[in-house]
């Protein structure tokens, strides 16, 4: 199969998504609420999930949805149920033929929470799969840095499309990240990239557009020949990613600078068009399992632009084992080049 048209839906709907988060980025009160395990989320998370599995159900309607938020809290709160509705209904593409494509507007309040929770899918090694985070990133979306709209598919364990949406990053590929990309971000121009890839045909890059796909470019990772100048990253929270072991790792493979901290998949995509070289998640807790949806669209994205995505063992990660990576632990992405030489490190720091 090409999947050119589950590319061609994934992309738009997370396009369509993307302008709803950006709508909702420069609001003082983004209507957060706290899930059980005490993360936030906002009506920006709902409004998008519910934005891109009406796209999904619309041209795929017998595939299956692991999405990270649902709906109970939002039936039990009506006023916040009511302002996501309004935000929903209003968002559209300017372009009215790939608003149709996407399934047109919502029918109605209810309609919209009863998508929100078709996300409950349990993963697994057989058929179609996909993978959505609305917002990944939800504590940089509320904190005004980076976050990102993922979406990824996954057919018999394998993920086969990716797309993400990364409203704060800087078109220009060419611009080295740095500790200003992590930073509070503002409505400056030349913002905005969707990320996209289909196994086997490359990874590309455009800018963030509110109709039409803008034209794209294919992306790579850029050579090291020197690894002391490598650019590593790693997320913004403590508790996602050991930044203690990440410095010593670093320090290991001669690394001078600090590391570039930025939420979301956008630390994927970043190192995925050359605009850094590593990124690190090494584990926090021994008993940690990742989401799929945190990686699903960003593993696809680096492997397609010439780029390695493993465990802290090596070993691919596995996307058959339901809705967690159980079968793995930490992520570590760098260029094939170099890969091994990272592994070793991230062994040596953490005596594996």
């Amino acid at each position: 199969m090409s999947y050119q048209q589950e590319r061609l839906i994934a992309e738009l709907a997370v396009q369509r998504a993307s302008l709803l988060t950006q709508k909702v980025f420069f609001e003082k009160a983004k209507g957060t609420v706290s899930k059980d395990d005490k993360s936030p989320v906002t009506i920006g998370d709902f409004g998008a999930q519910a934005l891109i599995i009406q796209a999904i159900r619309k041209n795929f309607p017998n595939d299956e949805i692991v999405a990270e938020e649902e709906a109970s809290s939002l039936r039990e709160d009506k006023a916040l149920s009511s302002e996501i509705w309004r935000l929903v209904k209003d968002i559209k593409l300017e372009d009215e033929e790939s608003n149709n494509l996407l399934g047109g507007q919502l029918p109605s309040e209810e309609a919209m929470l009863d998508i929100i929770d078709q996300g409950k899918s349990a993963g697994g090694a057989q058929g179609r799969i996909w993978a959505l985070d609305p917002i990944d990133g939800t504590k940089g979306f509320l904190r005004g840095g980076q976050y990102a709209v993922c979406l990824g598919l996954i057919v018999d364990g394998d993920v086969q499309v990716g797309a993400i949406g990364c409203p704060n990053l800087p078109v220009d590929d060419s611009v080295t990240i740095s500790s200003q990309t992590g930073a509070q971000q503002t409505s400056d121009a030349g913002k905005g990239v969707l990320f996209s890839a289909v196994k086997g045909t490359g990874a590309t890059s455009r800018p963030l557009s509110n109709g039409t796909l803008a034209a794209s470019k294919p992306i790579s990772m850029r050579p090291v020949p020197d690894l002391s100048q490598a650019v590593f990253c790693e997320g913004v929270e403590a508790g996602h990613s050991a930044q203690g072991d990440n410095a010593a790792v670093a320090e290991l493979l001669g690394i001078t600078k600090p590391s570039v901290r930025l939420d979301s998949q956008a630390k994927y995509c970043s190192i995925a068009r050359g605009a850094g070289d590593i990124y690190l998640r090494l584990p926090v807790k021994k008993d940690y399992q990742e989401k799929i949806w945190d990686h699903a669209a960003g593993d696809l994205i680096v492997r397609e632009a010439g780029g390695q995505v493993t465990d802290i063992y090596g070993n691919r990660l596995d996307f058959s084992k339901g809705r967690t990576l159980a079968a793995n632990k930490g992520v570590v992405a760098a260029p094939k080049a170099i890969q091994d030489q990272v592994i070793n490190a991230v062994k040596t720091v953490l005596k594996l």
